[in-house]
């Protein structure tokens, strides 16, 4: 479990304080509860969010407990270091929004074609609850040749969540290499 601690002031210069000590800054929130302000050591949520089995990850802000699912993250533009991070409350039963991953598996064919494996879309946004919703999009790439793609409405679906992104959306595709 992820353990953290609950930010008392949130101003720009206590920021700062702890980015240098090797902290990230988060936002806790959920429907219908409080936000919470916290810190946890960069590494440690590194580690945590790389080695995660589900959507969702357990973590402890001061004496709370809760299981979070990223939201959003915003990155350095010139370092690409994580700066801030929002993570929601994956609450039981209340129907929301999330960012499911995308995984691709294959080699696909085009790449002896002289093409170039492009994914457009790594995260596509779902909306259901989240003991309904799937861990990762797994795509299978391996019969993909130069020109070909899949779009949004090559995905399967399932009546238990539905995917907010427009069905000609391009997800992966192989692109000829220059």
């Amino acid at each position: 479990m992820l353990e953290g601690i609950v930010r008392e002031s949130i101003g720009k210069s206590d920021a700062k304080k702890l980015r240098r000590d090797g902290y990230l800054i988060a936002n806790i929130y959920g429907k219908g509860l409080d936000n919470t302000h916290a810190a946890f050591k960069m590494g440690e949520f590194i580690r945590t969010v790389r080695h995660k089995e589900k959507l969702a990850f357990p973590i402890k802000a001061g004496d709370k407990e809760m299981d979070v699912v990223i939201q959003e993250y915003q990155l350095h533009p010139v370092t690409d270091q994580i700066l801030h991070v929002d993570l929601m409350v994956a609450q039981p039963g209340v129907e929301t929004h999330y960012m499911v991953p995308v995984k691709t598996v294959g080699t696909p064919k085009g790449l002896k074609n002289k093409g170039v494996l492009a994914i457009s879309k790594r995260r596509i946004k779902v909306k259901g609850t989240i003991e309904n919703i799937p861990e990762a999009f797994v795509l299978d790439v391996s019969d993909l040749d130069v020109g070909d793609a899949i779009l949004i409405r090559d995905i399967p679906v399932s009546d238990k969540y539905k995917i907010m992104v427009a069905g000609r959306v391009p997800v992966v595709g192989i692109i000829k290499a220059k």
